[in-house]
Formats: structure tokens, C-alpha cells, sequence
């Protein structure tokens, strides 16, 4: 399993660059994913990693060799695309089986006769059929052999293009978007069984997606992008608690964390048009943005010190329940504050209706602060236990 290093590497069409500089380093047997809205270069750059598209600039390395000029074949990945690319006339013995069928033939095999001789005997030769039975056991295709594509559902589709690309024993697999194809269901079956099979043959996957669901239950790390840029890499855990910057604030997590561009007068924090509460804990030392997930906010009667808030959606989903707020005006008590919705999540089913006034509260270790100019991250430094420094 190749250590995958990524050195400044840069991809153009033309005058039109896609990916300005971009540098990661892969280790082995990691689920990486890449993150990020469509157009931002992950497929791209997944395409430059197979060798399926020409690098730009900087340099791709494997275990420190570089291998830009190398072929597909000689980098030894498998590519999973996400319209399966499944042969609509062949059965799924001989899809799963091509890899290595392509693997032994010689040039002389091409002619027409010939062709279809030696893919016949090529397909019972007994390491082929072998190695064929085994993937299809491990995936549960054993019953489905000898059907054609079109019979079969997308599930068990994305699973034949899963088996192909595992036939030849590749040391990295690179996932394009695999699941975008599927209902709801089966995306979350499909999830089981790829982060199942990741931790079967502990190799290298590199998993593209712009579903922020696929890359928090599947990744062991993640590099968010956006317009061909690294926004942030790290852990799901990490990235969702602690976002570097606002695009990632923004992006990761449904609904998205609260943003509120506040002003400070000592403790006590303001929004324009009128709505004030009390910090409960140390404030930065310049003006920033309060970010707070919406789990983290707690719903309370109307109180002094509280974040005033009015309910204007209220979304029952079983076992929690989303509320879409809006600011209440100290000023002017009927008037509420700004287009942009404060979404709260609660547990259960309370009985709350659209209209109710409540009062919001939070812990100050809950908060993250983000520069209102950059975006990026600030940190809060301070000798009591609220501090969080770099």
C-alpha cells in the first residue's frame, strides 16, 4: 500500500485553472474523502491520482517515487465511477472477471475468431475463476452470475463495479461519486458495505463526494475543497466540532452552524436592529462572527440575558425536532430580526408551534469565532477552563 503524497499539485485547462496548489499527504490504509460542493475539483484531482488526466504541475509520489508519467496500469488502482460503467452484454461473471481477463491477453488475441475463443478459455482458467468466485462471495453476488446489468438493481450494480475493481488486488481505490446513483436506502446500505470492505482489505481508498453524510460516516479523515483550495483536513470529528473557516462552517453539518456577526459591549453581545443576550464566557478581543451548532443551543422561557428568538418553522422528524428562528428586537419587541434562520435542534416531538417566543441559551465552550473580514478561525485564550488557544 503506497504512501500517496501530493506536492503543489496544480491542474489547468487551458487559461482556466481548476486546481491553483494543492498538497496532502495520504497514509496508508486511511479512508480518505474528499469533500466539497460540485465544480470544486475533487474529480479532478482523483482523475490526475489514477492517471486517467495529465498533472499540470507539482508532483504526485507513491512511497516517495514520483509517478506522474506513469500509466493507470502501473500505479495499480481501481476506479469506481459513479455510473458503474458496467458492459450492458456481458453477465456479471464475466464484468467481474475482465480485469483479469485484459491482464493475460496478448496482442494475437484480438483477432475476431480468436478473440472470443480465448475469453472463453481465459474465463475458466482456474486462477481466474477463482479469484472471480471469491470477490463475488464476499460481496454477495454468488446468486447473480450469470444475469446481464439491466437485470439487475442499483445496489447490485454499484456492487459488480465494486467486485471488478477488486478482482486484481489494486493497492489504492478511488471512488468517484459511487453512491450519487441510489435512493436513500440503498445509499446507506452501500455505506455499510464499502467502510466493511475498507476495513477487510485495509488498503488505501480515496472517496469523492459532495454528501457531507457519506464523508462523516465513512472517512477516517477529510479534506474539505472548495474552488480547487484545501479549506481544512482532519478527522470527521474534528472538522464538524471545531470548522477552520466559515465556508467549512457552512458546508458541513444539516442544518449548517449558526452564524451571527455580533458586536461586543463588555458581555453582552448585539446584532443590528436590536437583539442582546450575555456572553457566558471569554470573548475574543476584536469583533467576530459567533458560531454555535444548532444541537448546542438550549431552548428556555423568555429571560433577561437570553437570546430573544421567535419560532418560525418547526420541522417533526421523530426523534428530534428542528425549530428555524428568528431575533426578536429588544427595541422593538414585535419586530423580527433578518432573513437568515437560527435553527435550534431539540430532542423528541415537544409541543411547540410556529410563533412561540422562547429565550435561547449555551455553554461558552460551545461557541467557535470566526474572523468577519477572512473567515477564518479565532481563537479564545485565557487562563480560566473556557479557553481554547492554539
Amino acid at each position: 500500500m503506497p504512501q500517496i503524497t501530493l506536492g503543489n499539485i496544480r491542474k489547468s485547462f487551458g487559461s482556466s485553472t481548476v486546481i491553483p496548489d494543492f498538497s496532502a499527504q495520504i497514509e496508508d490504509g486511511e479512508f480518505l474523502v474528499l469533500l466539497g460542493p460540485s465544480g470544486c475539483g475533487k474529480s479532478t484531482l482523483l482523475r490526475m491520482i489514477a492517471g486517467l488526466s495529465d498533472i499540470s504541475g507539482g508532483d504526485l509520489r507513491f512511497d516517495g517515487t514520483a509517478v506522474n508519467e506513469w500509466t493507470p496500469s502501473q500505479r495499480g488502482v481501481a476506479f469506481v465511477f459513479q455510473s458503474y460503467a458496467l458492459y450492458p452484454h456481458m453477465t456479471v461473471r464475466e464484468n467481474i472477471a475482465f480485469p483479469l481477463i485484459m491482464d493475460a491477453f496478448q496482442k494475437w488475441y484480438h483477432i475476431p475468431v480468436v478473440n472470443s475463443v480465448m475469453r472463453w478459455k481465459l474465463m475458466r482458467r482456474p486462477d481466474i475463476a477463482e479469484r472471480t468466485d471469491h470477490i463475488a462471495r464476499q460481496l454477495e453476488l454468488t446468486p447473480m452470475m450469470d444475469r446481464r446489468p439491466a437485470n439487475l438493481s442499483g445496489g447490485q450494480r454499484q456492487r459488480v463495479a465494486l467486485a471488478r475493481s477488486l478482482v486484481r488486488d489494486p493497492s489504492l481505490y478511488l471512488l468517484d461519486e459511487p453512491l450519487s446513483n441510489l435512493d436513500a436506502k440503498l445509499r446507506t446500505q452501500m455505506r455499510s458495505e464499502i467502510s466493511a470492505l475498507h476495513k477487510r482489505v485495509k488498503k488505501t481508498f480515496i472517496y469523492v463526494t459532495h454528501d457531507q453524510v457519506e464523508a462523516m460516516t465513512m472517512a477516517t479523515k477529510i479534506i474539505v475543497m472548495n474552488k480547487g483550495e484545501i479549506q481544512q483536513i482532519g478527522t470527521p470529528d474534528e472538522i464538524y466540532a471545531n470548522p477552520a473557516n466559515t465556508f467549512v462552517a457552512r458546508f458541513v453539518g444539516a442544518p449548517p452552524m449558526n452564524l451571527l456577526n455580533v458586536r461586543q459591549h463588555g458581555t453582552v453581545l448585539s446584532l443590528d436592529g436590536g437583539a442582546e443576550w450575555t456572553h457566558p464566557g471569554i470573548l475574543p478581543t476584536k469583533q467576530a462572527s459567533l458560531g454555535i451548532r444548532p444541537e448546542n443551543l438550549n431552548l428556555r422561557p423568555e429571560g433577561e440575558g437570553l437570546i430573544p428568538i421567535e419560532v418560525s418553522l418547526v420541522e417533526r422528524l421523530g426523534a428530534e425536532t428542528l425549530l428555524g428562528c428568528r431575533m426578536v428586537s429588544k427595541a422593538a419587541s414585535e419586530t423580527l430580526l433578518g432573513e437568515d434562520l437560527i435553527f435550534v435542534r431539540v430532542q423528541g416531538n415537544p409541543q411547540i408551534e410556529a410563533s412561540a417566543r422562547f429565550g435561547l441559551s449555551y455553554a461558552a465552550d460551545d461557541v467557535r469565532w470566526y474572523d468577519q473580514t477572512s473567515g477564518q478561525a479565532v481563537t479564545v485564550c485565557d487562563n480560566s477552563p473556557l479557553s481554547r488557544c492554539a
